[in-house]
């Protein structure tokens, strides 16, 4: 799956961040550092992402992915 990254670079280095999930960012002191990181950082936010969810579903849901084009 593909994500829009924006970067920035800082005093510190480069920021990078995912404006389709909101609070997921990283940084790094190079830009391919910070695209590395965040690309660690987007799959923890969909792996937590899904655990909250599942848990919010309960026993009575279910889960279905649908397609927008």
């Amino acid at each position: 799956m593909d994500y829009t990254v924006v970067t920035k670079a800082t005093k510190e280095g480069v920021s990078a961040w995912v404006p389709g999930l909101p609070g997921c960012w990283s940084e790094g002191a190079t830009e391919d550092e910070a695209l590395a990181n965040i690309q660690d950082a987007i799959s923890d936010y969909l792996a937590i992402a899904g655990d909250l969810s599942r848990r919010e579903a309960g026993a009575k849901s279910h889960t279905v992915r649908v397609n927008v084009a």
